[in-house]
């Protein structure tokens, strides 16, 4: 496949509006667009653009991104969805060996202000437990009636009562197993954990099992995230066998910068274990995350410079109470006010709970800086431990040599030192 594993043609900052466009009028838009990038028409496409997008991707930036991928293939059957004054048209792409799925957000004027093109992997199966195992697993909900999500939980064998976990995933629709490209960092530390006497629940991230539902729901970081994994621990305590007073939140990623938020939420977590987690304020991580992934693109200094530059702008915007019109990635500026309500380290020191803090030495998601700042503020506190690897990146998977998106794509596993080291620590709490 193609060295760029996910292509990022915009950072879908947008102007707002009072309606949306229709739905057919989205797939008009979508397509027309679709057809100028493979006709090589990028002037064209550029002018279907919103004006800050066409800013952050200018005609230069489109031709080289689009050309980095193989020729034109076949598309699949086009789905909407909405969001807020916004149409998201996803279209399945196959193109040369590889199948994509292209995400194209239509505001409520009819312009594009978002493209998002990302590969299909093709997961394989999951394993059934074996018979010998020392664990069992099944299915069980997180809530009640329809806002109810699908969840499994592992079970050690035996009486009980087991110490347990609560998996609590990063940004994006994620399933339970956390899927990214052809990984399953969730069902590898479940089954693991559970095969060492820890149960574990892991669940559907309702952005995942029922998109629609923030139709009528205005999204925030509590209702994407915090409110739900406060509902899974009160899922896991209600299952036989689990001890209620050893009942842990081990968040990854964004799940980690909300894992002290769910706890103080909660009111009973014994611990926390926080997994590639930013020190900083998800919002600050934003324009590193913006140059690397331009570097690994090969994109010009120039272009990766303009586009920190609309998400430096985008940032502003948010922070400046008084303005109500910009989004940033696609989400609203009120989504985004919720995120940085949250800050990591004031939430990890009030939290006043033993933590397990993971890091990767590859991670270039939540760099060594991140790192770095957990150490200056809790080298010297007794309840909190930190561990970093240096072969790891983000997913907790082992790598060598330059870490870029593309080895999302290659399958692996979660390093079992670092599996092993939870739990440990939790057998200690």
């Amino acid at each position: 496949m193609k060295r760029i594993s996910a292509l990022v043609l915009a950072t879908a900052i947008s102007m707002g509006a009072s309606a949306q466009v229709a739905p057919e009028t989205a797939n008009t838009t979508a397509r027309t667009l679709l057809d100028h990038l493979d006709a090589g028409r990028f002037a064209q496409a550029e002018a279907m653009f919103a004006d800050t997008m066409k800013a952050a991707v200018p005609e230069a930036k489109l031709k080289a991104a689009w050309g980095s991928m193989a020729a034109k293939g076949n598309r699949g059957e086009f789905k909407t969805m909405q969001k807020d004054t916004t149409q998201i048209v996803l279209i399945p792409m196959h193109r040369g060996e590889q199948d994509w799925l292209a995400t194209v957000s239509v505001d409520a004027a009819g312009k594009v202000n978002g493209l998002f093109i990302q590969p299909q992997q093709q997961v394989a199966p999951i394993p059934a437990v074996p018979a010998d195992a020392n664990f069992s697993e099944r299915d069980i909900q997180v809530g009640t009636g329809s806002d109810a999500l699908p969840a499994t939980l592992a079970m050690p064998k035996g009486e009980g009562p087991f110490p347990a976990v609560v998996l609590v995933h990063g940004s994006g629709a994620q399933d339970r197993n956390e899927t990214i490209g052809a990984n399953r960092p969730f069902l590898d530390v479940a089954r693991a954990l559970a095969d060492n006497g820890i149960a574990v629940l892991r669940y559907e991230k309702r952005s995942k099992a029922m998109p629609a539902w923030y139709a009528t729901h205005p999204v925030t970081i509590d209702n994407e995230t915090t409110d739900d994994a406060v509902a899974a621990l009160a899922a896991l305590r209600a299952q036989p066998g689990i001890d209620s007073n050893r009942v842990f939140v081990m968040g990854h990623s964004q799940g980690a910068m909300l894992a002290p938020r769910i706890a103080q939420r909660d009111g009973h977590v014994a611990g926390l274990i926080q997994w590639s987690g930013p020190a900083r304020k998800l919002i600050d991580v934003l324009p590193e995350q913006a140059r690397f992934l331009g570097k690994s693109q090969h994109l010009p200094q120039s272009t990766i410079e303009e586009n920190v530059r609309a998400i430096d702008k985008a940032i502003h915007d948010v922070r400046d109470t008084q303005f109500n019109g910009a989004s940033l990635m696609g989400q609203p500026a009120s989504y985004w006010r919720s995120v940085d309500t949250v800050d990591p380290m004031k939430d990890t020191r009030d939290a006043d709970l033993p933590v397990l803090l993971l890091h990767g030495g590859r991670d270039f998601q939540v760099t060594d800086t991140d790192w770095r700042m957990w150490q200056k503020q809790f080298a010297k506190d007794k309840r909190v431990t930190l561990k970093r690897y240096a072969d790891l990146n983000h997913l907790g998977i082992a790598g060598t040599g330059e870490p870029d998106m593309s080895e999302y794509a290659k399958p692996g596993h979660v390093d079992m030192t670092l599996i092993s080291d939870v739990s440990k620590w939790i057998k200690k709490h």
